[in-house]
């Protein structure tokens, strides 16, 4: 039939069916639409991001389909990044503590120690700039050594950094989806001290995008993950607090934070005053019983639960 409207699912697909399309593994298509290589649209019931038909057909068609793609999301480790730069692994490890080269992905291994790994593309192009010559030959820059000897490891901010900018990506011009994939890198307690209307609190917890899950909820691994996606340095905290308190004043202003409409107890009809009664036995009256009306009640407002989130 002519004119005929193709049905939501004909012309999105689910995620797992686009990354087989698409001849990539799950976790090389998760990577590409953080990094905005392949566009996704919400799913109107409520589910996971949807990918656009018309937007498999348009990478398809792109030179090198679907090897270029797949370079593009390449990740590298720690021994393979240092062959990529030429340098030894220590010193590799070396230049990402400073936070000169930043992580793009990490896991957590069977001994739940922390392995980060890099966009392989972007290392050879730091390996190709001349001005990083004098970090991967030679003596190590003393910055960089003094920097170690103090304990510096910028590898989990320099991660929280990017994957802030990937949810942003996601979250669009929603100011209540900006909101929320901030507050989903703030501690709770934090996120409480901007937002102090527990309606709003559920309201962003409704709203947070999903982050990567690391083990069995409350499990060692799970908590060790947890820690590294939640900012903790003061100045870190304080950017994310102050983006957070600018981006609730719009989301404020544009859509208010649902709330439960108040409830109104009925209020009683007022008591009919009784009929004056005459005294039978001399010309004196009974005066009428004024029996005072009991007014209106005052609204009763309903306390809202406290999230968890």
């Amino acid at each position: 039939m002519s004119g005929t409207i193709a049905k939501p699912d004909r012309l999105t697909c689910a995620a797992s069916r686009a990354a087989r399309e698409l001849d990539l593994k799950r976790g090389e298509f998760d990577l590409a639409v953080n990094l905005g290589l392949i566009r996704t649209v919400p799913d109107e019931g409520g589910g996971g991001r949807r990918v656009a038909r018309a937007e498999l057909d348009r990478l398809h068609a792109e030179d090198g389909f679907p090897d270029a793609l797949r370079e593009r999301v390449a990740t590298a480790g720690t021994n393979e990044g240092a062959e990529l730069l030429d340098v030894a692994p220590s010193r590799f490890t070396s230049l990402a503590r400073f936070g000169l080269l930043v992580p793009v992905r990490f896991y957590l291994n069977r001994y739940r120690a922390v392995v980060w790994l890099y966009l392989a593309e972007e290392l050879r192009q730091f390996a190709s700039e001349e001005s990083n010559a004098r970090l991967l030959t030679g003596r190590t820059p003393t910055e960089v050594r003094e920097g170690l000897k103090a304990g510096l490891d910028r590898r989990p901010r320099n991660w929280r950094g990017r994957y802030i900018g990937f949810l942003l990506r996601q979250a669009g011009d929603d100011p209540w989806a900006h909101a929320a994939a901030v507050a989903r890198l703030l501690d709770p307690a934090d996120v409480a001290g901007v937002v102090e209307d527990p309606y709003e609190r559920d309201h962003l917890y409704r709203c947070r995008p999903r982050l990567p899950a690391h083990g069995a909820p409350g499990s060692p691994a799970a908590e060790r993950a947890r820690d590294l996606m939640t900012a903790s340095e003061p100045d870190e905290v304080a950017w994310f607090r102050a983006d957070l308190a600018h981006t609730m004043e719009t989301a404020r202003r544009q859509r208010p934070a649902p709330r439960p409409a108040p409830q109104q107890v009925p209020v009683p009809a007022p008591t009919s005053a009784p009929e004056p009664v005459a005294a039978p036995a001399d010309d004196r009256s009974v005066p009428q019983d004024h029996t005072p009306s009991h007014g209106l009640l005052g609204w009763l407002r309903r306390r809202g639960r406290r999230p968890t989130g």
